[in-house]
């Protein structure tokens, strides 16, 4: 179910919820493609984030699903990114996400078009490989008059070293 041989990480950046390696109330989950079209990482979440006691809550699992789930199509160019705004988002629940466990998250990039691509993504249990919920993602490309190329600095868009 992951791939354990050559991994390349994508990019973080400043300020995004999930990447943002500089956001105080962020996720700062790592990314690594494992192959072309999947992705993964891991994540082990803090009580901060629960719902019901020792439950991760339902937006932040519906969060980490949103952003795996496109960034199984962007790539691992950092210099060349694929962003996309979520035009679809459809969870399935299976089981309580719990916190304190380590979570394994996997996206793999479904069909392409030309301004739009669906995509998958899943949070595992990392001790047992159950699959504790599960998104189907449409993701539209972000238009290119609505997004400067040449701003990828300030948004600390990088490789960061592990």
């Amino acid at each position: 179910m992951y791939n354990h041989g050559m991994r390349t990480k994508q990019p973080n950046s400043k300020m995004c919820f999930i990447c943002g390696l500089e956001n105080p109330v962020g996720l700062h989950l790592h990314i690594y493609e494992a192959e072309p079209g999947v992705v993964e990482s891991t994540y082990t979440a803090p009580e901060h984030f629960q719902g019901y006691p020792g439950v991760l809550h339902g937006g932040i699992v519906a969060a980490i699903l949103d952003e795996i789930s496109g960034r199984a199509h962007m790539g691992s160019d950092p210099s060349k990114p694929r962003f996309m705004f979520t035009g679809k988002l459809e969870i399935k629940y299976r089981r309580n996400v719990p916190i304190g466990k380590l979570l394994k998250i996997v996206g793999k990039a479904g069909r392409e078009r030309s301004t739009f691509v669906e995509a998958w993504a899943g949070i595992y249990d990392g001790e047992t490989g159950e699959l504790l919920a599960e998104a189907n993602a449409v993701h539209i490309n972000v238009p290119e008059n609505q997004f400067d190329m040449s701003r990828l600095d300030e948004l600390g868009w990088r490789v960061y070293p592990d």
